[in-house]
């Protein structure tokens, strides 16, 4: 049995369907992101950096638990605990994996500030905002090019494209229209139907916040570097 250690964000729901895809048993422990959770001092023993998703597998390497932090390294742990979505040669191992990098290192952050600046920021500031909205255009139009040669990113399903798939969903908020990027769209709509992307997407589903945050949140989420309740 795993224990998960998340919440409805994009990066939780990487884990969510990449487990639900492999056929693993999950516990779903939820941390509360806009209550401060992810700085209680049992957390931070799993999550260091007092991020989520965080998991304990308690049939880890060499047998009892296993603690892991970082949703791209959660997403390889799993593909090689199970044989899945990883393949073992070494050029198309490395497909997989420079595609989910590209994820960690430009996808999350920079859709991220796009979120950010258009959505949650107290004050618009029209410079952030058309930054990191370029910046997401930029990024879609590179996904765009290598979806016209392949079918998902490293050629057949993977790691990769669970890993942006979560990404792409809110691209309203991004400020893009997937109807300007004609492969992603495709791509998008593919991964969407997969019934293990479904029930991940339902995970913790009751607990995404509606409406507008409010001060004590983004002092929380944004604001706070050792947030104390």
């Amino acid at each position: 049995m795993i224990d998960l250690y998340t919440w409805p964000t994009p990066n939780g729901h990487k884990v969510h369907i990449m487990l639900e895809e492999v056929g693993l048993a999950y516990n779903v422990i939820a941390i509360d992101i806009n209550n401060g959770d992810q700085f209680d001092a049992e957390f931070l023993k799993i999550s260091p950096n007092n991020k989520m998703p965080a998991m304990v597998d308690h049939e880890g390497p060499g047998g009892g638990d296993y603690a892991l932090f970082e949703s791209g390294a959660i997403l390889l742990y799993l593909a090689e605990k199970t044989g899945q979505l990883l393949p073992s040669e070494t050029r198309a191992r490395y497909d997989v994996i420079k595609w989910l990098m590209f994820q960690m290192g430009h996808i999350g952050p920079m859709l991220g500030q796009a979120h950010h600046f258009r959505q949650y920021a107290p004050e618009q500031i029209a410079y952030a905002v058309e930054r990191y909205t370029n910046e997401a255009c930029r990024l879609y139009n590179v996904l765009n090019t290598r979806l016209a040669e392949a079918e998902y990113l490293a050629g057949a399903y993977s790691v990769a494209d669970i890993a942006v798939f979560p990404w792409i969903r809110p691209y309203k908020r991004q400020g893009q229209d997937l109807d300007d990027f004609p492969n992603v769209k495709r791509w998008f709509e593919a991964i969407d139907a997969r019934p293990a992307v479904e029930r991940g997407l339902l995970v913790l589903a009751d607990k995404r916040r509606q409406g507008p945050i409010d001060d004590r949140a983004r002092e929380v989420l944004f604001g706070a570097t050792q947030y104390r309740r």
